[in-house]
């Protein structure tokens, strides 16, 4: 039958070694792909992890988790404790006199712990050891008592042994003519206080009555019936 075909008809049906070949490079790719495919889209086992109670955990994993929390406890009581000091300078006849940083709250019996207790016979007669230290303050040791100002007396001056607060037998500070480093020695007056109390003096004339001290800026009944038993007028 083939014979029967024209010669042009007969070449084009005719099959070549090559194209053979080329049919035969294309289904074994197509096979190799196909099998590929099958065999990655399998179905696997997997395997699921054990449980593991948190009581049977190492000692070593637990450890780590530890660790940072006790660092970050140890960092907030680190800055707690700088925010919540007082810096006092002791001087006078103490054994190692110098600047002290104490825990806010501290008192003056504290701060003389801290320079190394009092020296053997110094006079600690006017010395007020229960008496709440305040921030920037000096304590003065075995100091000899300075006389009242003038027009001030029975005031406030530096008793012998202290440098800050009333001495005993001194009577209440005076409104009319206390300075701003004796006024600044009263329980919970500091320096910005007494300058308000000195600037009201000075534009109202003076103070008329103990109840005066209401109206400087500042001074809340708190604080009033505080000083009230500590001054006149």
């Amino acid at each position: 039958m083939r014979e029967r075909l024209p010669l042009w008809l007969q070449d084009s049906c005719a099959v070549r070694p090559r194209a053979v070949a080329a049919v035969g490079v294309v289904l074994i790719c197509a096979v190799g792909f196909a099998g590929q495919q099958y065999w990655s889209a399998r179905p696997r086992a997997l395997t699921v992890p054990a449980v593991v109670a948190p009581g049977a955990l190492p000692a070593a994993a637990t450890a780590p988790a530890a660790a940072p929390a006790q660092g970050a406890g140890a960092g907030a009581g680190g800055v707690g404790g700088t925010a919540a000091r007082i810096v006092v300078d002791v001087t006078g006849k103490v054994r190692d006199p110098g600047v002290r940083r104490l825990p806010a709250g501290s008192r003056v019996e504290d701060a003389l712990a801290a320079a190394g207790g009092v020296r053997p016979g110094a006079d600690t007669t006017g010395l007020n050891r229960a008496r709440v230290l305040v921030d920037g303050e000096q304590v003065v040791v075995g100091a000899p008592a300075q006389p009242p100002p003038a027009g001030m007396a029975g005031g406030m001056g530096p008793a012998s042994g202290a440098g800050f607060g009333l001495g005993p037998g001194s009577g209440p500070l005076s409104l009319g003519s206390a300075t701003v480093a004796q006024l600044d020695g009263l329980p919970g007056v500091g320096p910005v206080l007494a300058q308000h109390i000195v600037d009201f003096r000075t534009a109202r004339g003076g103070f008329r009555s103990v109840e005066d001290l209401r109206q400087v800026d500042g001074i809340g009944e708190r604080r009033f019936a505080d000083l009230r038993p500590l001054v006149r007028p």
